[in-house]
């Protein structure tokens, strides 16, 4: 019997991808139209992780906050932290030391080396190379190491403070790092060997998901999304902080702005993240890496608290009587270069102790709202590994 063609028909289905942890990398919900194995239309669904964290920001003082930032993106919490001091410190015009900044800038890269291979390491486990994930998270580990030697702790870490950092880094800290910079070029070049080649990993990648440069400005993109759709767009070059302009290091940029150019611009920017912590541990000043104590900005040292009565007082004056961190009435945005994109703070202080009003710039939102342009005529299964790419954190997302 033969089937007429007007006998055939198809109709299009609508169905959840999500929320589901391991599948979309936090509670995120995508209401997925497809026809057959291809996506017609995506609708991302926002909102399952909203914890307040902005409304936060109006009832706790400025060193408060800082406890807050780093639950937004628990991958690369240190330039959450350092990204809200600096709006703060430009609200009170301060300038921190020398030290303070080169010690940030290193944190900032050892930060985004340790995004990166999360990143790269949770889409090979999407894509179904396992390996790679347990070499990306063993040099991780060796970087978290780092962070609990220098301040105690490893995921929310809290070192910054405005007008400085919480502690110098301790004699041993120095060792340490320059082992971990000599043995982080192997974990490249054997993550480079599983994928860069993979034919697997180059049908699961190339063409996947591919955003123009056009598209990728109009949509607001920023970070290894932005670069890898071939914008020339980094905020360490066109708008250097904490002292960036004082190391060399290329900004790497793509062409096809798909999943696999993400991938190898992630991986090329861990080298020249390596770079740049070379250059601040050959460069490091001497000197405080707090402000002058002086000037009522920062607690004093502990041991001047307990042994003299005008530390005390000066301690006593900051935690108990609202004196200290009060910046004049007015407004700052400092944009910073994270691992995912343009991370600002945007504060408006009306004179008191706490911020009259914060709202960030989290480029997880900014990223993730051209993904329904990222699956037009994409296949279900590609939906992953293009949701991998964006390297969404809900608390981030949502906050």
């Amino acid at each position: 019997m033969t089937l007429e063609a007007k006998d055939l028909s198809t109709e299009k289905l609508v169905l959840n991808f999500g929320p589901s942890h391991p599948a979309t990398h936090g509670t995120l919900r995508v209401i997925m139209e497809i026809d057959g194995e291809r996506v017609t239309k995506v609708t991302p669904e926002i909102g399952f992780l909203h914890c307040g964290f902005e409304k936060l920001g109006e009832h706790l003082d400025y060193n408060q906050y800082i406890t807050v930032t780093d639950r937004m993106n628990y991958l690369s919490p240190m330039c959450n932290n350092f990204a809200f001091v600096l709006a703060a410190e430009k609200l009170l015009d301060l300038e921190v030391p020398k030290r303070a900044q080169y010690i940030r800038v290193l944190m900032c890269e050892l930060s985004r080396i340790a995004d990166h291979l999360l990143q790269i390491g949770m889409q090979a486990v999407d894509i179904g190379a396992f390996t790679v994930f347990l070499y990306g998270f063993r040099l991780r580990e060796r970087i978290y190491d780092l962070f609990e030697l220098a301040y105690g702790a490893r995921l929310t870490t809290s070192y910054a403070r405005v007008g400085g950092l919480m502690r110098d880094l301790p004699d041993s800290f120095m060792p340490a790092a320059l082992d971990l910079l000599d043995m982080a070029p192997g974990t490249f070049k054997e993550i480079d060997g599983l994928l860069t080649h993979n034919r697997i990993w180059l049908d699961r990648t190339r063409g996947i998901g591919p955003v123009g440069p056009e598209d990728a400005i109009s949509y607001g993109l920023t970070g290894p999304i932005a670069r890898a759709s071939g914008v020339d767009y980094d905020l360490r070059t066109k708008e250097p902080y904490s002292s960036y302009e004082d190391f060399d290091f290329d900004v790497i940029i793509g062409s096809n702005g798909d999943v696999y150019d993400r991938y190898l611009v992630r991986l090329y920017e861990m080298r020249e993240s390596l770079k740049i912590c070379r250059q601040v541990l050959e460069k490091m000043p001497g000197g405080p890496v707090n402000v002058d104590a002086d000037s009522k900005y920062i607690l004093p040292p502990r041991e001047e608290m307990f042994g003299s009565i005008e530390g005390l007082i000066h301690h006593f004056m900051i935690t108990m009587e609202n004196q200290g961190l009060t910046p004049p009435v007015g407004e700052a945005y400092v944009p910073t270069e994270s691992p995912n994109g343009e991370l600002g703070f945007f504060i408006v202080s009306d004179g008191g102790r706490e911020p009259y009003r914060v709202r960030t710039r989290p480029p997880s939102l900014i990223n993730y709202s051209a993904f329904p342009v990222m699956m037009e005529n994409m296949m279900v299964s590609d939906t992953v590994a293009i949701l991998g790419s964006l390297n969404v954190i809900a608390g981030e997302l949502d906050r």
